[in-house]
């Protein structure tokens, strides 16, 4: 089902996670229309189907049977219709391709006797198709093959399957219509191989291997792994793995070696089973010098209209004696009739030190239920009802809203006496403390209803001119709260006109774009004092809402009284291709703030001053900041963000700072780096780095660096990371990762970076 990526609950930090530009450490905050930051359910990993269908009962089209095309320098025909050809010779025959020094067909069977050196391949075949033989080369010294070049016996053969694992014998025969290639005293290896040096980093030696072009099966008789010449291991029984051209097939996946300051020394060996093609399950043991015994099951299945993947695992271990720890995740997206979207997510854990230990995810709010969506171009329909799991030491779910419930729609519409665009919403919220305490254990349920109209038009002079027409409604019922009424009703009308003025012009080749704006708007004063405040407390003011109504992210707080936003844009377009922009202006008001802090940015007869800018190089390297501040200049936040995403780097950071606000729960000011890079230290070598850092604690929350070394035949993965956050629940922890693949078997995913190939000196 094509768009389903991603889901939670994987493990940070893998290798080939790339790095986002300006968004360091962003956490996806989904499709959700509400202000209460929670993640929506995302969207489990699948895959695009096969197009090509085949009905039971049907068979493929037999492949073209004509007549051979044969060119050499010298060709004879015999009296008994042997034919003999001679000096560079090519064949094609059924989209198979040979090359040899001489051949000799005999008149009566059609065999072939084949002089080399020899070099059979499928140029001709569909590079789209399933058959694993369009993309196997053969080559050998001398060869007997019947007509089809099919069957027969190679001798000095080398097979190459898509152009990644070569298999080199004495002997290599082929029956079955070319399906079973079985080779005798056989080395295979993935390595680039030079005359001067033909030892290769490793191989792998067997008294024989045999291929299967239909099961895309390599099976092992007896094999050696050796390394630099070196044997490492040897197995006295037959060992199977996939062609290069597989993309799943049941076995044991490539072990991860995984030491933490808690655990020790451990081992994980997954095993990935597959259910068909729409599903699997992937079991893997872990376990760490006794320290913990652990089982992580993943199980993934994909529908006609939707996927599921569902991650867990159960442990027991000495961090906690004589407890059973573990989680799941699961999360599932199905595409319903009428363009709706249904999507469902379960998580749970043990504790939140389980999460962290085993290097789960770093969450500390878990959410569990069901949502439904559909959105169209002039209506949206949004719906979800769940649970909340806070894992955090200072929350207790008892007194936090644990059941919450959302339903919005939202209907745009042109109205056809007055014009301009209308947007209708409807809307409903509720939430439950489980706590029967009266305060504590407030529970509140809302309905509200809103209505904006607005309408835009060209005065003289490019002038656009708006007006604008709002009326909000909200029904409440709080219980549980003796300092509110059980039932409160509010009515919000609101008015307002807004005049732009988009001027460009040019000079140097360069484009300028300038557009001051005034918004003045109006709404009667009210403190919202008989209401709760629970989904507007934190308060974003940046230029995407510098022209809103209201700044509030949720609905029980509104801005009110008159007001005026007033601000202006200058952009600069070079032909060159970078681009520089610049935003800046404020709030100004009537009077103090009904529902704002006065201390706050937005607090006050007047706001903070907002000024962001935006660089843009056009080549990779983008540089924003955004600062508030008053008018004796402190500034009382300030967020700076650069990336710079090149083949051989890749920059993510940023630096916020925010001032004290109790009302927003922040007791001591905020200074926080984050920083993720990655870069090309080596050929082959490909390091990743990333880092937060607390200024205001004056230490650093996490840091971690990853290297990988890739070439043509391995895949070596190592990683170092530290937790240095720690409390009663938590502990510092230092963890070690240690992965390695051989390249050849399976289909693998490509890296960041250069891939480091071996030089054969001529």
């Amino acid at each position: 089902m094509p768009g389903l990526t991603g889901m939670p609950g994987q493990t940070r930090g893998t290798m080939n996670g790339g790095v986002t530009a300006l968004a360091p450490e962003a956490e996806t905050l989904g499709r959700a229309p509400v202000g209460d930051r929670t993640p929506t359910p995302q969207d489990p990993a699948a895959v695009a189907p096969q197009t090509g269908v085949t009905l039971p009962g049907s068979t493929a089209p037999a492949a073209d049977a004509g007549p051979a095309t044969v060119l050499a320098d010298t060709i004879q025909l015999q009296g008994d219709r042997t034919l003999v050809a001679g000096g560079g010779v090519v064949v094609w025959y059924q989209g198979s391709r040979l090359v040899a020094s001489r051949i000799v067909v005999d008149g009566a069977s059609g065999d072939l006797t084949i002089e080399g050196p020899i070099h059979l391949s499928r140029p001709g075949a569909d590079p789209d198709s399933d058959d694993p033989a369009s993309d196997a080369i053969l080559i050998g010294d001398s060869a007997q093959l019947d007509r089809e070049l099919r069957d027969g016996i190679v001798l000095g053969a080398r097979l190459v399957l898509a152009r990644e694992l070569q298999l080199a014998a004495t002997r290599l025969e082929r029956r079955e219509d070319g399906r079973i290639s079985e080779l005798t005293q056989v080395v295979a290896s993935s390595c680039q191989i030079c005359a001067s040096d033909p030892t290769p980093l490793w191989e792998i030696r067997a008294r024989s291997i045999t291929h299967d072009a239909q099961t895309r099966l390599i099976t092992f008789d007896r094999p050696q792994l050796r390394a630099f010449g070196v044997p490492l291991a040897y197995a006295p029984f037959t060992v199977t793995a996939p062609d290069p051209t597989v993309e799943r097939r049941s076995g044991f996946l490539r072990p991860q070696i995984r030491t933490t300051s808690g655990l020790g020394f451990g081992l994980k060996l997954p095993y990935f089973q597959t259910l068909g093609d729409q599903a699997d399950v992937t079991v893997t043991p872990y376990v760490s010098l006794d320290r913990t015994r652990t089982l992580e099951l993943r199980y993934r299945q994909a529908f006609s209209n939707g996927a599921t993947e569902w991650n867990g695992a159960i442990s027991r271990d000495d961090l906690r004696p004589g407890e059973t720890r573990g989680y799941v995740f699961g999360a599932a997206q199905f595409l319903l009739p009428r363009d709706y979207r249904l999507s469902v997510q379960v998580q749970t854990a043990s504790d939140r030190a389980y999460l962290l230990d085993y290097g789960i995810t770093d969450a500390d709010r878990l959410w569990s239920g069901v949502s439904l969506e559909r959105v169209r171009r002039d209506k949206m329909i949004w719906g979800r009802v769940g649970t909340y799991d806070s894992l955090r030491e200072d929350e207790d779910n008892a007194t936090s809203p644990a059941q919450v419930a959302d339903v919005i729609w939202q209907r745009r519409m042109v109205p056809a006496l007055i014009g301009g665009e209308a947007l209708l919403e409807w809307s409903a919220h509720a939430h439950r403390r489980p706590s029967d305490q009266n305060r504590i254990g407030r529970d509140v349920a809302r309905a509200s209803v809103g209505l904006d109209w607005r309408r835009s038009k060209i005065l003289t002079g490019g002038v656009m001119a708006a007006g604008l027409v709002a009326l909000d409604a909200d029904l409440y019922r709080i219980a549980q709260d003796d300092r509110f009424d059980d039932v409160v009703t509010r009515v919000d009308p609101q008015v307002g006109v807004e005049l732009r003025w988009p001027l460009a012009g040019g000079a140097g080749g360069a484009t300028h774009l300038v557009e001051p704006v005034v918004q003045v708007l109006f709404s009667p004063r009210g403190k919202d004092d008989d209401i709760p405040n629970e989904d507007s407390r934190l308060i974003e003011f940046d230029e995407g809402n510098l022209y809103s109504d209201n700044r509030f992210p949720g609905w029980d707080a509104r801005e009110t009284g008159l007001r005026a936003n007033i601000g202006a844009t200058w952009t600069r377009i070079d032909p060159t291709g970078w681009s520089l922009g610049v935003t800046g202006g404020r709030i100004l008001r009537a009077r103090d703030a009904d529902n704002l802090d006065p201390d706050s940015p937005l607090g006050g007869r007047s706001s903070d001053w907002l000024l962001a800018a935006h660089y843009d190089s056009g080549t990779g390297l983008a540089v924003a900041n955004r600062a508030l501040f008053g008018d004796d200049f402190a500034v009382s936040r300030n967020e700076l963000r650069v990336g710079w995403l090149r083949p051989n780097l890749q920059l993510s950071a940023g630096y916020i700072w925010i001032d004290r606000d109790e009302a927003e729960g922040r007791d001591t000011n905020a200074s926080e780096l984050a920083a993720n890079v990655g870069w090309q230290i080596a050929r082959g070598w490909w390091g990743e780095a990333e880092t937060r850092y607390d200024f205001a604690a004056d230490r650093a929350q996490r840091a971690a660096l990853r290297v990988a070394y890739r070439t043509e035949c391995i895949t070596v993965e190592t990683g170092l990371s530290r937790r240095f956050s720690s409390s009663d629940l938590l502990r510092a922890e230092t963890s070690l990762e240690l992965s390695v693949r051989l390249g050849g078997f399976g289909m693998q995913q490509d890296g960041p970076g250069t891939v480091a190939r071996r030089n054969c000196m001529r």
